[in-house]
């Protein structure tokens, strides 16, 4: 389609009937209907803030940190932790969750996962050592990616490309039944699941050729996701629609590269997420690290304002837990340092906040993330109500105590 250059157009134009087809027009150069964000860019400098009133002093800087904490989910090595390794310290401290992988990235060794029986004991230590009331999370979409499989003692799940292809109401059932029993036998509590792109792009490296979406029809996403969400939370297992705001026409993976659909998406992959979020359907959604100047001429849309606040909270509605993509993610620390990149998603609007450590191993990302976000407090830049917010939203994805 051709490149709409006026983004408050686009942005009047999504939810209506007729805005795909005036998109596909190459409708542009009208006048905006309100005031537009002015983004800062990377490198730009702020004016010098006064420590407002109310900014955290040290006797109420332990309880700003561990509210911080508690919107962070983290990856770690290890298939058994010890008492005394960095991850469990971190647990123990109030971190609000972590991410279990099969593969490390770097190292192809197994990384937390090599039995039922093993990955069960080692949840069931990190949540015996947590203080609250941890999120275990996993990416357990069926296929290709699946975390749980046949090489580590579970069974095997079709991709759910192969599931939209059969669009079985009993097939999607019994699928997602199979999915939501190995999560439960060892503990998980978060799957990041179902993907709800379409699939625009049938060869895109990021989602096409990994037969992730279930179609390219927005109906058959729609009902197959919406049988799957509905298998999760009778067995305490809360679920995050992704990549929005659609990922299924990218040419790369955002996870090794910047990636930049802007003229190859299209308004309709919103559809998906605007009648699941209309029904009232998940649980959260991830904000996708893609560069879509339509929507943002500046900032990837996890930290795009425009995106997360004005488009996904506003004209979508959705009032629950906005869950970030990979942090370590090449297409945000190509362009952005973790500092920058954490002061950027939180002010457009995310809540909880991944590092999987894939990508890079960083032993010290709890730490340095939470001194990086009470500086933002102390200066004004982010308000302890701002992360109060996030607090309260991401609440809702924990398991019951």
């Amino acid at each position: 389609m051709d490149r709409v250059t006026d983004p408050q157009l686009t942005r009047r134009l999504l939810l209506t009937g007729a805005g795909a087809a005036a998109v596909a027009a190459g409708l542009g150069g009208c006048g905006a209907d309100g005031p537009k964000r002015t983004p800062q860019l990377a490198g730009e400098s702020r004016p010098a803030t006064a420590r407002p009133t109310g900014s955290p002093g040290p006797r109420d800087e332990v309880a700003l940190r561990r509210k911080i904490a508690s919107l962070l989910v983290v990856g770690f090595r290890g298939e058994r932790l010890a008492a005394d390794d960095w991850i469990m310290k971190a647990v123990r401290e109030g971190l609000g969750g972590v991410i279990l992988f099969d593969r490390d990235l770097q190292t192809r060794e197994r990384r937390n996962i090599i039995s039922p029986d093993q990955a069960r004991a080692l949840v069931t230590s990190l949540r015996d050592a947590s203080p609250g009331r941890l999120i275990v999370s996993i990416d357990q979409e069926g296929g290709r990616v699946a975390r749980l499989n046949p090489e580590n003692g579970f069974p095997a799940t079709q991709s759910q490309a192969q599931i939209g292809a059969t669009n079985s109401t009993p097939r999607t059932r019994a699928w997602a039944q199979t999915i939501v029993q190995g999560l439960t036998s060892i503990g998980v509590n978060l799957n990041y699941a179902p993907v709800v792109d379409m699939n625009v792009n049938p060869d895109s490296p990021a989602i096409g050729r990994l037969e992730r979406a279930f179609s390219a029809d927005p109906d058959v996403v729609v009902k197959n996701a919406t049988e799957e969400i509905q298998m999760h939370p009778s067995s305490g297992v809360k679920t995050v629609l992704k990549h929005f705001p659609g990922s299924g026409s990218a040419t790369g993976n955002t996870d090794f590269a910047v990636v930049d659909v802007t003229r190859t998406w299209n308004p309709r992959e919103l559809e998906p997420f605007r009648r699941l979020i209309a029904d009232g359907a998940t649980d959260s959604v991830m904000a996708a690290h893609l560069l879509n100047k339509q929507l943002d001429p500046h900032r990837p849309a996890s930290l795009s304002p425009a995106v997360v606040t004005d488009l996904l909270r506003g004209q979508l509605g959705w009032k629950g837990p906005v869950v970030s993509d990979d942090m370590q993610a090449v297409a945000i620390t190509s362009r952005y340092g973790r500092d920058q990149a954490v002061a950027l998603g939180l002010e457009a609007g995310m809540d909880l906040l991944v590092f999987a450590n894939q990508q890079v191993y960083d032993t010290r990302v709890v730490d340095q993330t939470l001194d990086t976000v009470v500086d933002l407090v102390r200066t004004g830049r982010l308000t302890e109500a701002r992360i109060d917010e996030s607090v309260a939203r991401v609440d809702a994805l924990r398991p019951p105590r």
